[in-house]
């Protein structure tokens, strides 16, 4: 690694690449363009631990970027995997492990053979819902050649994907954080062989409660939802910010990272975006009220 360390480290947070299109999907002709601009501007795509050694005073490359994928659908295997390796990158896929079954990996992209159909996020939730997850999330045969490969490492997003908070009370909400973890830990044990630090919380949400939970397991680097700070060395490795990314071509990505990286415009944009998220969340509360 070079000796000049990076100044910040975005990470990139992906759900989908697949044709089909929807919300937080990037077609796979775009994310070609994505990796390939990393690529070709010279970006290191780090492992989980790498970054964890960042945030922690390791050096790192000056133009680290760390590549993230939430809940492990089967669109990662088909289309992502490929595609990575293809550029040479490597991802981090945060598996909802009770998605995940067993069967022989499927067809992916560039194969020349039919390929699974992978359909949009809309329709994977209804597909989770209807008990047939299998259908549209990763086997672990498909996790372990990722991860053979090298263009997947598999981390915790749980073993069920709930919001705790939501269905029950405190008491509940915790025996229920707690054992959803336990049951994620147990399952990357047993197919993976893996003891993980690194924890995704669903849909982001997380509060004092889930993070004890989660440390006396532990777990101790967490990742949000939240796009609007910095990764930097000495950060907190409780509170790692993501950049949602779009479904747009290699420039956008490399134009996104710049501002991320950018100590002067950065933050500008960032607090830019957080007061117009506030205001649309204001808009929709009156709106809610008026109703």
């Amino acid at each position: 690694m070079g000796s000049k360390n990076a100044r910040s480290v975005p990470v990139l947070m992906y759900h989908h690449v697949t044709p089909s299109s929807g919300q937080i999907t990037t077609s796979p002709e775009n994310f070609d363009s994505q990796m390939a601009a990393l690529a070709a501007n010279g970006y290191t795509s780090l492992t989980a631990d790498q970054f964890a050694g960042y945030l922690n005073g390791e050096t790192v490359p000056e133009k680290s970027v760390l590549i993230t994928f939430d809940d492990g659908y089967l669109d990662n295997y088909v289309y992502a995997h490929p595609i990575l390796q293809k550029h040479g990158m490597h991802a981090v896929m945060f598996l909802v492990t009770n998605w995940a079954g067993q069967g022989d990996p499927r067809p992916v992209y560039g194969s020349g053979d039919p390929l699974p159909v992978c359909p949009s996020h809309h329709e994977c939730k209804a597909i989770v819902a209807a008990g047939k997850a299998n259908d549209i999330a990763v086997r672990w045969s498909e996790v372990r050649a990722m991860e053979a490969a090298g263009t997947f490492e598999v981390h915790c997003h749980t073993h069920t994907h709930t919001r705790w908070d939501l269905n029950c009370d405190r008491a509940g909400k915790c025996a229920g954080i707690a054992n959803d973890l336990q049951l994620s830990r147990a399952a990357l044990l047993r197919e993976l062989n893996k003891d993980t630090p690194h924890l995704c919380w669903p849909q982001g949400y997380f509060d004092d409660d889930y993070i004890q939970a989660a440390e006396a397991l532990g777990f101790s680097v967490f990742y949000t939802t939240d796009a609007y700070g910095f990764n930097v060395v000495g950060g907190d490795p409780k509170y790692v910010y993501r950049i949602a990314v779009r479904n747009k071509p290699g420039a956008w990505l490399m134009h996104r990272i710049g501002i991320a990286k950018n100590p002067y415009w950065g933050p500008l944009y960032n607090r830019w975006k957080k007061f117009r998220k506030q205001q649309r969340r204001a808009r929709e509360l009156r709106r809610a009220n008026k109703a």
